[in-house]
């Protein structure tokens, strides 16, 4: 017989408690509702977790204290040359890569837009399926002439060049042995390949042949790898004592020419050119377009073998998109450009040569720099050289601050892109301005050394205070 006892009524305070506790728990994830839904769920971390993401936020933190914006990611308003307008301001600029004043460059743009209205803005899909394109072929055949190589192939961008290329051609049982202040993209593409990684002290071509006379011999394949003109100190290697070596020890020689291609040499054909060697006694020729050529990607030139290999196994060119008709168009006529008109490397070398002569003169600490398209002024204190970089925009002048990791602790510096562009007026002018300004910050007694002090001590006194 079934219980007819009438159910016990909730009374109105109860009731009204057990609303509010649903609503709660309904609201909030780790509420009772939230654990009943989200059993054997853990909350995701979120991303400020990411190793770094702290160092990122004190680097911003500390920008806004000392009362200046973070020197990073600023916007430019005009197109990269010699001048800009940075957030408004117009300053003379020593930012740009645009080595031989070819960005915008009247014949290019007529060839951009000619190329945009026969092939459109993009290929729509990797090379290997149905992004071929005859301005691919007729560059890489340029860019193979150059080198005197038998073959060359481009990628859409100049940094997955590296990763890729070396990423695929190397692998276990390989030795990759690159330049200790080599690009970040070889050294990823030497992680990449899981081929085993040294380095070797910068441009000590002696280190690198004792190095390889004691590892050699345990590996199958070897690459070396440098650069032509390196980015964050604007020197480069004996590239005739690389081949020698090179060859005595049967290893591939790579040179990453993304800054020395239109800089090194009488007609802006690179490192082979500077040093007086065939460029045939390189295994591996990689550069990118994004610099003298004035448009975006990069590409490799070497034997037709290895060539062949990359386009069918390099996942950066197969699994790709291929480059734009555009963006090769461009880089197709600035090269012809640079080939047709070397008085735009003989400008660009002496200008060089004026701002290295001039920053020297005045005490500057310009490292090993051969003065031509990339001279850094190192500072050592990071604090000051950020000020100081800040101080300079300030003053008309477009400058970016290289800070650790990106350089060993205490090389702090500002680097400084010269181009075919610039007036001795404009050197004179950034130099004078750097050298009264660093005058007046070295008086202040600003250093980030004093600034952590100074944090350390309030950071006890409050402690202090607390107790």
């Amino acid at each position: 017989m079934a219980d007819e006892t009438p159910p016990r009524r909730l009374s109105r305070d109860m009731r009204s408690a057990l609303i509010a506790g649903v609503k709660k728990a309904t609201a909030s994830p780790s509420g009772l509702l939230g654990g009943i839904l989200g059993a054997g769920r853990k909350k995701a971390p979120g991303f400020e977790d990411l190793p770094g993401f702290e160092a990122i936020r004190l680097q911003q933190s500390l920008a806004g204290k000392i009362g200046i914006p973070v020197p990073f990611y600023r916007l430019h308003e005009a197109r990269a040359g010699t001048e800009t307008v940075v957030e408004g301001r117009p300053a003379v600029n020593f930012t740009s890569y645009d080595y031989l004043g070819l960005n915008g460059h009247p014949r290019i743009v007529a060839a951009v837009a000619e190329a945009a209205a026969q092939w459109g803005t993009s290929v729509s899909a990797s090379r290997l399926t149905s992004g071929e394109r005859s301005v691919h072929r007729e560059l890489e055949g340029e860019l193979a002439s150059l080198y005197g190589a038998e073959d060359a192939l481009l990628f859409v961008s100049g940094h997955a060049t590296n990763v890729t290329t070396i990423g695929t051609m190397m692998g276990e049982g390989d030795l990759v042995i690159h330049d200790s202040l080599s690009h970040n993209s070889i050294v990823v593409g030497a992680q990449l390949s899981g081929a085993h990684r040294v380095n070797f002290p910068h441009n000590d071509i002696e280190a690198l042949d004792r190095l390889l006379g004691q590892l050699r011999g345990q590996f199958r394949h070897c690459l070396i790898v440098t650069e032509g003109l390196f980015s964050m100190d604007g020197d480069g290697p004996d590239l005739a004592r690389l081949v020698e070596v090179k060859n005595s020890h049967s290893a591939w020689l790579m040179v990453d020419e993304a800054h020395s291609l239109g800089v090194l040499g009488k007609t802006g054909r690179g490192l082979f050119e500077h040093a007086g060697v065939d460029p045939r006694e390189v295994d591996i020729w990689m550069g990118t377009l994004s610099k003298t050529l004035v448009s975006c990607g990069g590409y490799i030139a070497g034997p037709r073998a290895l060539i062949d290999f990359l386009k069918y196994r390099a996942p950066g060119m197969v699994y790709s998109v291929g480059i734009p008709a555009t963006a090769t168009v461009a880089s197709l006529t600035a090269l012809d450009l640079m080939l047709s008109e070397p008085e735009r490397v003989a400008l660009l070398q002496a200008n060089g040569g004026y701002f290295l002569n001039k920053a020297r003169a005045a005490g500057l600490d310009v490292g090993d720099s051969w003065g031509l398209a990339v001279t850094p002024v190192i500072l050592g204190d990071s604090l000051q050289t950020v000020m100081l970089s800040e101080r300079l925009l300030e003053r008309g002048y477009a400058t970016v601050p290289v800070l650790p990791p990106g350089v060993p602790e205490k090389a702090a510096r500002i680097r400084f892109f010269i181009s075919s562009g610039h007036t001795q007026a404009q050197i004179d002018g950034v130099i004078d301005t750097l050298v009264g300004e660093r005058a007046q910050l070295s008086r202040s007694g600003v250093t980030l050394a004093s600034i952590a002090k100074n944090t350390i001590l309030q950071r006890l006194q409050a402690l202090e205070e607390d107790e």
